[in-house]
């Protein structure tokens, strides 16, 4: 269980910290809920507890974490479907399964390929949303600004395979 003040991250959305838990009675049932507030963006959000496990959320990453999350952003295009949409489900997925490295490296993979062929709408709203998710956790791990987050993700992505 988390406690109030501890930042998470929810999958999808990105990372947020946990301003209160609550006892709400919703359709008869009363639930305990954590509150929270994703400080970019400004978006506060209900989720019961006792679907923390089945929602996907977890601890941000540690200052040690933040090394190897910037060498997946450095590395180097992995290959993907060569087909639009069965690319888009596949980098879906990653960005679904809330592990900061498969974002990192849907990131890294979709700014490549802007750069080198551009990338459909779908991909590039694609983009925008796995950057902001994994924007959000670096910045909350390492109380910085988002601005000079996104400056090093933008940076780092294209730096190795320049």
């Amino acid at each position: 269980m988390y406690s109030v003040g501890d930042k998470i991250v929810y999958p999808m959305h990105g990372a947020c910290i946990i301003d209160g838990i609550e006892e709400k009675e919703i359709l008869g049932e009363k639930e305990k809920y954590y509150i929270l507030r994703f400080p970019f963006g400004k978006m506060r959000v209900m989720i019961p507890i006792k679907k923390v496990d089945e929602i996907g959320i977890r601890e941000i990453i540690s200052q040690d974490e933040i090394e190897d999350v910037i060498r997946v952003l450095k590395g180097d295009q992995t290959k993907m479907p060569s087909n639009w949409n069965r690319r888009y489900r596949y980098n879906m997925d990653k960005i679904k399964s809330g592990d900061i490295y498969q974002v990192a490296d849907v990131v890294r993979n979709l700014m490549i390929r802007d750069r080198d062929k551009g990338l459909s709408t779908a991909e590039r709203k694609l983009l925008t949303s796995a950057k902001r998710i994994l924007v959000s956790e670096l910045a909350l791990s390492q109380d910085a600004e988002e601005q000079d987050i996104i400056d090093l993700v933008d940076r780092t992505a294209l730096e190795e395979s320049v």
